[in-house]
């Protein structure tokens, strides 16, 4: 027995009584932000890998860097057919804001997606400047 399948009807039952944008102020809580991130920090450097299933092109997700903020906008669509049994890998439209542990350089940003992941390489900003930029990336053949 599923024990959230419990949870899901109470949901809908709330939503029924609260309506529906009650549950956007505990999406975090309810639901894992997505993409997922892991996020390493040296003196100097940040990298950030991002769990983007299935992206077919690049050009499908944006990156934005501002002083010490990540923005990372696009879409995980899974190309699979047929009624939805279980789902743990979340999937739709995304638009995650990472606070960073220090600013970084907008100037010097590496991005590339492989194997499902996205690496985000980003470096220490040693001026106070604040200029949002858009990254590019990078397709890594395996």
């Amino acid at each position: 027995m599923d024990p959230f399948k419990n949870m899901q009807d109470w949901k809908k039952n709330m939503d029924h009584f609260f309506g529906e944008q009650f549950w956007s102020e505990f999406e975090g809580i309810l639901k894992p932000p997505i993409p997922q991130i892991n996020m390493y920090q040296s003196d100097n450097e940040i990298t950030v890998v991002c769990n983007v299933p299935g992206m077919k092109q690049v050009k499908s997700v944006d990156i934005f860097v501002d002083y010490a903020t990540l923005e990372i906008q696009g879409v995980i669509s899974l190309p699979v057919q047929g009624h939805l049994v279980q789902e743990e890998i979340l999937q739709g439209a995304f638009d995650r804001k990472i606070d960073l542990p220090f600013p970084v350089r907008s100037d010097k940003i590496d991005a590339i997606y492989q194997n499902g992941l996205l690496t985000i390489q980003l470096y220490r900003l040693i001026t106070k400047e604040s200029n949002k930029h858009r990254v590019s990336v990078r397709v890594m053949d395996e």
